[in-house]
């Protein structure tokens, strides 16, 4: 492999970063709400399941004791 030297290296790194697509403030503002509200459902999710088997082995076991 060839090696570049520092200064190069610089520039290429410097060539790349202006070719990425940056997103604007709205929209990582929006994905952040998103991905919290997602992050909300899904606890609000397994908090159920969590509570229903629960209930299920209560139900299961108070049958034995």
């Amino acid at each position: 492999m060839a090696r570049t030297n520092p200064l190069q290296f610089v520039q290429q790194v410097r060539s790349e970063v202006g070719k990425v697509s940056w997103p604007t403030r709205r929209e990582v503002m929006l994905t952040t709400v998103m991905v919290f509200i997602m992050a909300s459902l899904t606890a609000v999710f397994f908090a159920l399941v969590d509570m229903a088997i629960r209930g299920g082995l209560r139900g299961v076991l108070s049958l034995f004791g």
